[in-house]
C-alpha cells in the first residue's frame, strides 16, 4: 500500500529521542503506520507538497493495491486536496476517505451551510467576507459571532478573540483572517452550548459512532468553551485548562436520535465517503446546529474519531481495516459504472 502525507509529517523509524512536542507532530502517520505494520500490510510512504507527478509515477512503478490519503493540505492549501482525490480517482486506483465531490462541497463552510439550510437542518446564520472588500455586517445578522477562515480547518486562527460582539471587533477579527491566514472570513452565530463531535464511516450506508463531546474543566472567566486552535494543537494549554474529550453524557435519547439521524442526513447531502466528523452546537435550548464537515479528520488513535469508534467496540486496526475496504468497495462501483 502507499500512504500520502506531507513530506515534513513522514513518520521516523523510531521515536526514540524525540520530544512530547516531536511525537505529537507524528501522532496521525505513526499511529497509522504502526497499526498498518502490525496488521500486516506492506507500507510505503510518498511525502508530496508541490507536485502531483511523483503520485503518478509511484503508483504506476509500486501498483499498490490501495493508497492511503493523510494528506490535509496540497501547495500550502486545504481546498487543493480534493485535487489529489481527483487525480486518484482518474488513475482509477482505490484510496481511502472522501471523494473530490464531498470534499470540495465540505471544505466552504458557506456553500455547505447552503446547502444544509437548503434541507431543513438547523445552521448557524453567516455572512461571508471576501478579501479586499470593506467589512458591512448584514443588518439582520445580530451580535455575538465568531469569525473563522471560510476554508481552513484544524481550528486554524481560532482563539477567544474570535468571539466577537461589536462592528469595530467584527472589522479588526476580519482583517486578522485576511491578513494572517490569507483566505476569505465567514462570520457565524455564535451558539452557546456543548460543543459535540459526530464521527462516521461508510459510503452510502453510514455508521453514526457515539457523540463526542469537548469539554473545557478550566477555562479563564468570561472565556467561552470553544475548540481555538490552542485547545486543538497546545499540549501544555491543554493540561493546563483541562481539555478533556469523550462521551457526551447526560443527553435525552430524543437529542440523541436526532442528532444521529441528523448526521445520516448531513452526509447525504454533502456526498461525504469514507470517514468523517461532523461538528456541532448543541444550544442551551436543545436544538443541534450543524456547524461544519470534516471529511478524513484526524485519524490518531487518540483522536476522536478513533476514540469514539473505540467507545462503540472497534479497535484501531479494526477501523483502519474498514476504511479500506470501503475505498476498495467504492471503487469497484466506479469500475462498474465506468465499463
Amino acid at each position: 500500500m502507499l500512504a500520502l502525507c506531507h513530506p515534513t509529517q513522514v513518520p521516523p523509524d523510531t521515536l526514540d529521542g524525540l520530544s512530547e512536542k516531536e511525537k505529537f507532530d507524528y501522532k496521525t502517520e505513526w499511529d497509522v503506520q504502526e497499526a498498518l505494520l502490525d496488521a500486516g500490510h506492506e507500507l510505503r510512504w510518498l511525502g508530496v507538497q508541490d507536485e502531483l507527478n511523483p503520485i503518478r509515477e509511484d503508483i504506476e512503478s509500486y501498483e499498490p493495491d490501495i493508497v492511503f490519503n493523510l494528506l490535509d493540505e496540497f501547495h500550502g492549501q486545504t481546498l487543493y486536496c480534493q485535487n489529489v482525490a481527483s487525480l486518484l480517482e482518474l488513475l482509477r486506483v482505490p484510496y481511502t476517505g472522501c471523494n473530490p465531490r464531498g470534499l470540495m462541497l465540505a471544505q466552504g463552510k458557506d456553500l455547505s451551510k447552503k446547502l444544509l439550510k437548503y434541507h431543513r437542518i438547523p445552521a448557524p446564520a453567516f455572512a461571508v467576507f471576501p478579501l479586499g472588500r470593506k467589512v458591512k455586517r448584514p443588518a439582520d445578522l445580530a451580535f455575538p459571532l465568531i469569525v473563522k477562515s471560510l476554508t481552513e480547518d484544524a481550528s486554524l486562527g481560532i482563539s477567544q478573540a474570535s468571539v466577537v460582539d461589536s462592528d469595530e471587533k467584527l472589522a479588526e477579527r476580519v482583517a486578522f483572517v485576511h491578513e494572517r491566514i490569507g483566505t476569505p472570513a465567514i462570520a457565524e452565530q455564535f451558539i452557546a452550548g456543548r460543543e459535540l463531535y459526530v464521527g462516521v464511516i461508510g459510503n452510502d450506508r453510514y455508521r453514526v459512532l457515539p457523540i463526542w463531546e469537548l469539554e473545557i474543566t478550566d477555562l479563564p472567566a468570561g472565556s467561552h468553551a470553544i475548540a481555538t486552535e490552542q485547545v486543538k494543537h497546545n499540549l501544555d494549554y491543554q493540561k493546563r485548562r483541562g481539555v478533556l474529550q469523550g462521551p457526551a453524557e447526560g443527553l435525552p435519547p430524543a437529542t440523541v436520535k436526532k442528532i444521529r439521524d441528523m448526521v445520516k442526513r448531513i452526509c447525504q447531502v454533502l456526498e461525504l465517503e469514507g470517514y468523517a466528523r461532523i461538528d456541532m452546537r448543541l444550544a442551551e435550548d436543545g436544538t443541534p446546529y450543524f456547524i461544519e464537515a470534516n471529511p478524513n479528520p484526524e485519524i490518531a488513535a487518540s483522536e476522536e474519531l478513533a476514540q469514539s469508534a473505540l467507545h462503540d467496540g472497534i479497535e484501531y486496526k479494526d477501523l483502519l481495516n474498514r476504511i479500506m475496504a470501503l475505498g476498495i468497495q467504492r471503487a469497484g462501483r466506479l469500475a462498474e459504472e465506468l465499463d
